[in-house]
């Protein structure tokens, strides 16, 4: 199986060294019901998945839930529930439409929420090595302080600091 790879480039040759397949896969921001994008995405990865697993490989599969967003916020108020209540009725939902179309479910579903305290931590790292600066409560990555950033995208960060000038004007001219 030939699967492409954004690092280099081109098509190449899927392999792994020790039998085994972590794979993690977005999964849904749970503010509506699903729509037939989280359907696609979840028969193209399921597809991918059974494929691993008929040529022999252990395959460990991860989609995560973004249980916690402004949308999930928005939304919540709008019909008067909690954010919990909302996202749990639309996780529900979309497991139940998954399982009608005979998708696999992941064997983990991590959710934002309980990842808060692991998230804040990582960013207090990278603030803590210069990678990351705080302004007006905000979190800026530092992209001149990685010499690969922009590897995967093929974009400097010259190339997007441009862009931020043309944006919003948050975090314009920063370093």
């Amino acid at each position: 199986m030939k699967l492409y790879n954004t690092l280099s480039g081109s098509k190449e040759e899927f392999t792994t060294p020790d039998g085994k397949v972590r794979m993690y896969v977005c999964g849904i921001t749970p503010y509506a019901p699903s729509h037939i994008g989280h359907a696609m995405m979840s028969v193209v990865f399921d597809v991918v998945r059974r494929y691993l697993e008929y040529k022999g490989l252990a395959v460990t599969h991860i989609q995560n839930f973004t249980d916690v967003d402004d949308k999930i916020i928005t939304a919540a108020n709008a019909s008067g529930v909690s954010t919990d209540e909302l996202a749990e009725t639309n996780i529900r939902q979309y497991h139940e439409e998954m399982d009608a179309l005979n998708v696999l479910r992941a064997h983990t579903y991590p959710r934002a929420t309980t990842e808060i305290p692991a998230i804040v931590g990582m960013i207090q790292s990278l603030e803590k090595q210069g990678y990351a600066y705080s302004v007006d409560g905000d979190v800026y990555f530092r992209v001149g302080r990685s010499a690969d950033y922009g590897k995967l995208s093929r974009r400097s960060a010259e190339d997007l600091l441009a862009g931020a000038r043309r944006g919003s004007g948050r975090g314009e001219g920063r370093p």
